[in-house]
């Protein structure tokens, strides 16, 4: 793999403040399309108009994002490039991720550690590389080769994520891995967080079936919910509510619009030798089953809600700006005065500061006072630099009901 022709690159005077302030991303804009022609994966010199050398980037001239810049001098992306990203990766979490309990991670969070638009996470014995940019794709065997001599896994799997995954979703396949090294994983295959179990499905579909950048908010949430009765809403394959009961919640309601993911719910709870049929599953859209709930009278000490950032339902449109306040308001009429309120978003372009305002409006709209007792992102394994706010999406509030 030839490496040694780079071309020089200009960007704008507004890119070169943003790549000396450490950004690592280039946008497309009047300079980047007067670039020489080239492919997606050329490593490519940024330089500004008047000749000073900006650092080395990875190309993509399919993305809007068309170029991420991976080192400050002139590198080759060879195995041992490679390895030495991946020592300093898995230094960090065995230093400071708090894996006790836990074998499924994210080994490495693009930017975070030094490989922009690429992750890979570990699920025990296999591991899963995630392309946010196609620019990594050449580098590919370089990367395997690193990953078998460090960690031996049993397979190593890739998956592409474009920005727009519903175009993915309508080809019909569900199978979005490909296996690029060993043996293939069974078809749901059981792991570890925080002693808890739950089964991921490594080969099909968008998501395994786990989200980790919620671990230490589970791990956080399991010391509160002793004895309480718990609704989780948008529950998936409802880590929240196994975790919930493992820590002894007395009964945990998980409410989705997949039937799909709540059977998976279920068998995660006989994972953890819990009898799901202490428990409540509830198929259907939340805005639709909390009015229901009310009805009945039912009440909670622990709410939770964690929805995507943008789902449809044959009734309902659910964005964060605007569904959120919907949500906290119907929510806030089943939880018990004193009783918590935790609501997360992912959602990457909300900040935290919009995010409290969409929880202002519902309170207010409920004529209740909610009072923020903590605020959380995403688990340890998840690092982001100082210099890229974008890598700080999740936003994790906690907060105690009260009356005005």
């Amino acid at each position: 793999m030839d490496q040694t022709r780079r071309e020089k690159c200009v960007v704008g005077a507004q890119t070169v403040q943003m790549l000396k302030l450490g950004h690592p991303w280039v946008i497309q804009d009047r300079y980047t399309k007067q670039w020489p022609a080239g492919k997606t994966g050329d490593l490519i010199t940024l330089v500004s108009e008047q000749g000073e050398t900006l650092g080395t980037a990875l190309r993509d001239v399919e993305d809007r994002t068309v170029a991420r810049v991976i080192a400050a001098g002139d590198v080759q992306l060879d195995a041992e490039w490679f390895t030495q990203r991946l020592k300093a990766a898995d230094q960090l979490r065995q230093q400071h991720a708090m894996l006790e309990g836990t074998n499924a991670y994210r080994l490495v969070n693009g930017e975070g550690d030094g490989l922009p638009g690429l992750t890979i996470e570990r699920y025990n014995d296999y591991l899963m590389i995630q392309l946010y940019s196609r620019g990594w794709e050449r580098y590919l065997p370089a990367l395997v080769k690193a990953l078998k001599s460090l960690f031996n896994p049993l397979a190593i799997y890739e998956k592409f994520r474009p920005q727009q995954t519903r175009a993915l979703e309508k080809k019909g396949s569900k199978r979005y891995s490909r296996l690029l090294s060993g043996q293939a994983a069974p078809p749901t295959y059981q792991v570890l967080e925080n002693d808890v179990s739950f089964q991921v499905t490594l080969e099909e579909g968008l998501n395994t079936g786990l989200f980790m950048d919620q671990r230490a908010n589970r791990r956080d949430l399991m010391q509160r919910v002793a004895g309480k009765r718990v609704l989780n809403l948008f529950a998936y394959t409802g880590a929240f509510s196994v975790a919930a009961a493992v820590a002894g919640a007395k009964q945990v309601t998980s409410v989705d619009a997949s039937e799909h993911y709540l059977q998976q719910a279920r068998e995660n709870f006989g994972l953890n030798r819990l009898n799901a049929k202490r428990h409540k599953f509830i198929v259907g859209d939340c805005f639709d089953v909390l009015p229901q709930l009310a009805e009945q009278g039912q009440c909670y000490d622990v709410i939770l809600m964690d929805p995507p950032s943008f789902s449809t339902t044959t009734k309902n449109r659910f964005t964060t700006s605007g569904g959120t306040a919907r949500l906290v308001t119907l929510v806030l009429g089943l939880l018990e005065s004193g009783g918590l309120l935790i609501t997360s978003s992912n959602h990457q372009k909300v900040d935290l500061a919009d995010y409290l305002k969409e929880l202002r409006r519902g309170a207010l709209a409920a004529r209740c006072a909610v009072k923020v007792i903590k605020t959380a992102g995403q688990s340890e394994d998840f690092p982001y630099p100082v210099t890229f706010p974008e890598g700080r999406y999740l936003k994790y509030v906690m907060a105690v009901k009260g009356s005005l």
